[in-house]
């Protein structure tokens, strides 16, 4: 391993919060990016401007975003999926959004209701006005390891996509085992497929942990030169169009790899558990992170 800083985008309020059975008040989410913030976090995923009628839990993004505070070094962004999604992140006052799409035609079609070539389209518009104001946008791309529609996915599918978003615009992307199916010799098989046609450093991972590979996933990126982790506190996290996927990888678990691995990611260890505490009890869940459930029986 090369670089010794690596870069966590805890996703919680957004694809942490969105598929909950518990929905909680804006000052509570609020409360917790602010939790994040204190805790080191230096990338957050705030909100996602999608409709409310399809995903309920974010249908206060706005007054989110709007209430983040301002001149911080702290990097707040949220999901559009269209250019209306793209004015409103610009009316909240953001300056960073992530456009997203999927390996798998079905699974486009369920969680976006368009075809893959149709969402790469819409984003091309995207692209022209958020460089007009000065916007970053990330890439997802979902079911990069298989899709619980159509099953197998492509790596050549993968490829051609992540290359299509870069040459739009897009700074980094974003890599997501939505189901969770995805392991640690299929990482390193993408990846190094990927690095043939992109720089390394233009890829971030983002693992659910359905079938508890998320950790050796990520280590396995971490050897291949990946040097940005998507991650949730307590685990948060699961897909309204993939039954049965699981939350994100804890942050407080991911933290606990890099401390061990020598790697650093600015984020206080036990900050980040009393986050993942504080939000599972608010939830009235129970706390998906191991490292956090350790941490706590040991006191």
């Amino acid at each position: 391993m090369s670089s010794s800083t690596v870069r966590i985008v805890d996703v919680s309020p957004r694809d942490g919060l969105q598929n909950e059975p518990t929905r909680i008040s804006t000052e509570a989410k609020l409360g917790l990016i602010e939790r994040l913030s204190t805790a080191g976090l230096q990338h957050i995923e705030v909100g996602s401007f999608v409709s409310p009628h399809r995903v309920p839990c974010m249908a206060d993004s706005m007054q989110v975003c709007q209430s983040l505070p301002k001149h911080t070094d702290i990097n707040f962004y949220a999901l559009v999926p269209n250019v209306q999604g793209l004015q409103k992140a610009i009316d909240a006052g953001l300056t960073e959004v992530a456009v997203f799409t999927a390996a798998s035609e079905q699974f486009c079609q369920r969680n976006i209701n368009c075809s893959i070539d149709e969402s790469l389209s819409r984003f091309s518009e995207l692209m022209v006005i958020a460089e007009d104001h000065d916007i970053r946008v990330r890439g997802y791309i979902s079911t990069v390891f298989g899709c619980p529609y159509q099953g197998t996915v492509s790596i050549e599918k993968v490829v051609n996509i992540s290359q299509q978003l870069l040459e739009m615009g897009c700074y980094e992307i974003s890599l997501g085992d939505t189901i969770g199916i995805g392991t640690a010799n299929q990482v390193k098989i993408l990846l190094n497929a990927l690095c043939q046609t992109m720089p390394i450093e233009k890829v971030a991972v983002h693992f659910h942990d359905s079938y508890g590979q998320a950790l050796t996933n990520i280590y396995a990126a971490l050897e291949a030169g990946v040097r940005v982790i998507d991650s949730s506190v307590a685990g948060l996290g699961g897909c309204p169009y993939a039954k049965g996927s699981t939350g994100n990888i804890a942050t407080e678990d991911v933290v606990y790899l890099l401390n061990g691995l020598g790697l650093e990611s600015g984020i206080d260890l036990h900050k980040i558990v009393a986050v993942g505490h504080w939000i599972s009890s608010l939830l009235q869940r129970e706390n998906a992170s191991k490292v956090g459930l350790a941490m706590n029986m040991r006191r």
